[in-house]
Order: structure tokens, then C-alpha cells, then sequence
């Protein structure tokens, strides 16, 4: 089996395993999508759902984001971690967003980029969940996965994300990598891999090579 036969296997298996394949940050329009990815940094998404609420009732567009004064902002975000980077990076990022794009989120990865605080894999989600264009996530439960079903023996996103738009068909690729999350956070720990019970060991690499 080469490595386009064994993406589309592992498409197929994880959608049987995981039918809703869903973002689990909560949100109602791109721009909390996107503040809300951006607090998820070294986060918890469970976390982040606790803090947006009142972020978002307070700040309702980015206009009001770009007005508003960091150490407020600071405050309501306080419990996410990284807190004074965050709400630097959402203050400017709304207000390259009010200058640069009318005050709405763009929808390419080239675009999403340039805004502070916005990386290749906030974009991805952004493009995918949003936009729904081709996108593909690189998260830390990506980049394990994917290497241990022996798809890469990379650390770079980028290689990784070059590596699996190649392989993942366009309109599957944003939901497999949702369903990525799901999986390593139910199976596929990154100490104790669970390979016994994956629905995918028949093809990965790792349970293969590893000593059952």
C-alpha cells in the first residue's frame, strides 16, 4: 500500500470512528473563530470556551477590538496563559484587520498570515471551518499522528502541510484533521499510544514496528 492508498484508508476510518468531525472552540462568526484559535495557543480549547463568552459579549466586532485597551482585554483573557502576547496580538490584529480589510476576516492562508499573531495553522482552520476551502490543520496531534502512521518523520508544519495536501483529497482534508484531534486525544496519546483499540493500526507504521 503506498502512501496515497493508506491517506485515503485512514480518511475512511476515521470517519467511520469519528462521524462528527466539528472544531470544539466555540464560536458564531470568523472573527471569534479566529481570536479564538489565537487564545488557543498553548491552551486548552476547553479553557478557551470558558473565557470567549464574556470577551465576546464585551468586544462584538473588530472595530471594538481595535479600540479597545490591552490591559482590559488582558484581564478577560487572563486564565488562557500567555495572556499579554494574546492581547496584543488581537488589538493589532483587529486593527490591521479595520485598516486592511474593511473589518472582515479575508479568506486565504496569504492573507490570514499577515495579521499579527496569525500563523499557518490559525489560517488552515480559518480557510477550512469558515471558508471551506482545502485546508489542512498541523497541530501537535497532526504532526504525531500522521508520523506514526508513517506518513513523514517530520517536525516542520510546513513540510508536513505540503506533505498532506499532496496526499488528503481537498474536500476531505479539512475534517480529517479535526478528526485527527479527536483521535489523539481519545487514542493516540502521544506517552501511551492506545494501538490495540486504534481503528487505523491495520496501516500505521508505528503499531507495526512497535512490539504488541
Amino acid at each position: 500500500m503506498n502512501d496515497n492508498e493508506k491517506s485515503l484508508k485512514a480518511v475512511k476510518l476515521l470517519e467511520n470512528e469519528y462521524p462528527e468531525a466539528i472544531c470544539s472552540l466555540v464560536y458564531t462568526d470568523p472573527l471569534q473563530l479566529l481570536i479564538a484559535t489565537r487564545l488557543a495557543a498553548q491552551c486548552t480549547d476547553k479553557r478557551v470556551n470558558m473565557v470567549t463568552p464574556a470577551l465576546f459579549d464585551k468586544y462584538k466586532n473588530a472595530e471594538d477590538f481595535a479600540s479597545a485597551d490591552i490591559s482590559d482585554v488582558e484581564e478577560l483573557i487572563k486564565s488562557c496563559g500567555l495572556y499579554k502576547t494574546k492581547a496584543r496580538d488581537i488589538v493589532a490584529m483587529c486593527r490591521m484587520l479595520c485598516d486592511d480589510f474593511g473589518g472582515e476576516v479575508p479568506d486565504t492562508i496569504e492573507e490570514l498570515t499577515k495579521l499579527p499573531g496569525v500563523g499557518r495553522k490559525t489560517a488552515n482552520l480559518v480557510v477550512g471551518d469558515i471558508f471551506k476551502k482545502p485546508a489542512v490543520v498541523v497541530d501537535t496531534h497532526c504532526i504525531r499522528i500522521t508520523g506514526r502512521l508513517g506518513f513523514h518523520n517530520s517536525k516542520d508544519a510546513v513540510k508536513i502541510e505540503k506533505i498532506l495536501r499532496a496526499l488528503l483529497p481537498g474536500d476531505k482534508s479539512n475534517d480529517f484533521c479535526h478528526r485527527l484531534v479527536l483521535h489523539g486525544r481519545a487514542v493516540c496519546d502521544a506517552r501511551k499510544p492506545k494501538c490495540n483499540i486504534c481503528c487505523m493500526n491495520e496501516i500505521c507504521s508505528y503499531y507495526k514496528n512497535s512490539d504488541k
